[in-house]
């Protein structure tokens, strides 16, 4: 199994210094995503593209997948590779791979050599064409805009038969920019602002400022880790919590109604800013968005930031809210951030969208900060990678796991109805039952309560959180099938 992969345009126009550097991260980047499936792959790189080598031919659609969602790639292609004999052996090849698509449509023959031959390019497409239309039961051969695109690379005396071509993430390869620390509360904004700064290359960590619910940290994590699981290259970043509840207490208790927001988001600077020097980060990053709160005026923007002399990135500053929905459901977070049992603890009633320093000064006196200090020491640091280890250990023994079911369970398979499409769930003889698990509050009153119910996620850790979660909240016949 062989993909040969382009890299994004901007890395092309670098100097050679720099573009060796990308591709080298890039080639790492690969590696590392891809030994999950595949210990032993092979990731060669040259000035112009990648070559990607492995012997799992079962695992191209793995492959294919992880390779879409890698940072720094323009495209990708699936190849067969063979010696170059003849043309017409490059036509008995063809057949092969296109054969049947070719059949009753109009197609063109794209060759692309390197090297040197006995017949040019267009001697080779009008060869292969003609043999293709003769046998294949094609309409018509067409050059321009043709139905199916036969693409061929002869490269001295290798045939790289092109079978399919996939795009890719674009930008830069992670770990090829400095660190960024994003500002993530789980929802559609700072989940998309996340994102882009990752596929620009940017190593992103994240920090949740936990507000006073359990549930709510759970959620941002399960988000953060499926961000990085799927976008971040495998590259190791951390995930913090600050506890910030006291400090929202401190904020109720203190400072004017109107000015709560915008003072609720300096002391969130303030912090990150504290945390962000022990991850060697450079910039903060946050999912705000002109106007779209009223802590979002740009004359509040200018208020916020003044409490940290870092750099502070807003990726979506400009984006409208539906094109941020809209991104979200792209990438996949949009279901998490709908379903994030988010905790509200400061709401004004008539917040400032106009603050002023001497206001804002003026409240802040009123506040202790050694309650923001405190908070900021209690910070919980863990590697992404563990971060849902970590939530399962709250949930540790509280739920019945089941490897092999022997009654009437059900199995009800909770993971992203991504991941379930494409690696669908059978269980011999016994019924399985798709419920996203951000449908489960929703959904789960609708199920039979005389049957037991076993909760899928792959690995177990999701599983295992939800039919606690569901058993806490008192429905009984819940457990985990982990096969």
């Amino acid at each position: 199994m062989k993909f040969i992969v382009k890299f994004f345009p901007e890395i092309t126009i670098k100097s050679r210094p720099v573009r060796k550097a990308f591709v080298k991260q890039l080639r790492h980047n690969i590696r590392l995503v891809l030994r999950k499936y595949d210990d032993h792959v092979v990731v060669a790189g040259n000035w112009d593209f990648i070559e990607v080598l492995s012997e799992k031919d079962d695992m191209r659609e793995d492959f294919t997948n992880a390779l879409s969602n890698i940072a720094g790639i323009a495209h990708f292609q699936y190849v067969r590779e063979f010696v170059l004999t003849t043309l017409d052996d490059i036509v008995e090849e063809a057949i092969k791979s296109y054969g049947d698509a070719i059949k009753d449509s109009v197609f063109a023959v794209r060759v692309r050599r390197v090297g040197t031959h006995d017949f040019s390019s267009v001697d080779a497409e009008r060869h292969i064409g003609g043999c293709l239309k003769a046998r294949c039961g094609a309409l018509a051969v067409r050059l321009k805009n043709p139905e199916v695109l036969v693409p061929i690379d002869i490269r001295d005396n290798r045939v790289w038969m092109i079978e399919q071509r996939v795009e890719g993430l674009g930008g830069y390869p992670i770990g090829s920019q400095d660190s960024v620390l994003s500002l993530i509360s789980g929802g559609f904004d700072s989940t998309v602002s996340s994102y882009l700064t990752m596929s620009r290359g940017l190593k992103t960590h994240f920090c949740f400022f936990n507000l006073g619910g359990d549930a709510h940290e759970i959620g941002v994590k399960q988000v953060s880790h499926f961000l990085w699981d799927k976008y971040g290259s495998n590259i190791n970043v951390k995930f913090v919590t600050v506890p910030f509840e006291n400090v929202v207490a401190e904020i109720l208790t203190k400072v004017d109604n109107s000015e709560m927001g915008v003072i609720l988001k300096r002391m969130m600077l303030r912090a990150a800013s504290e945390v962000m020097e022990g991850l060697n980060a450079k910039a903060l990053v946050t999912g705000e968005s002109v106007a779209q709160v009223s802590s979002q005026t740009l004359i509040n923007l200018q208020v916020i930031d003044q409490v940290t002399d870092n750099l502070v990135i807003r990726p979506l500053v400009t984006m409208n809210k539906q094109d941020i929905i809209d991104k979200a459901i792209e990438i996949g977070t949009e279901p998490f951030a709908a379903s994030m049992p988010e905790y509200c603890g400061v709401i004004s009633v008539k917040p400032t969208t106009r603050a002023k320093m001497h206001r804002i000064d003026r409240e802040e006196s009123k506040f202790d900060m050694a309650v923001l200090e405190q908070a900021i020491n209690s910070a919980r640091v863990v590697s992404i990678q563990n971060v849902m280890d970590d939530v399962e250990k709250q949930y540790q023994g509280e739920v019945p796991v089941v490897r092999m079911p022997v009654g009437d369970e059900v199995i009800v398979d909770i993971r992203h109805p991504d991941e379930a499409e494409r690696k669908p769930l059978k269980v011999s003889g016994r019924p399985v039952i798709k419920m996203p698990f951000f449908t489960l509050e929703s959904g789960w009153p609708e199920v039979d309560k005389s049957k037991t119910h076993l909760l899928y996620c792959g690995k177990g850790v999701m599983s295992r959180i939800h039919a606690s979660q569901l058993l806490g909240r008192g429905y009984e016949n819940v457990g985990v099938y982990l096969p």
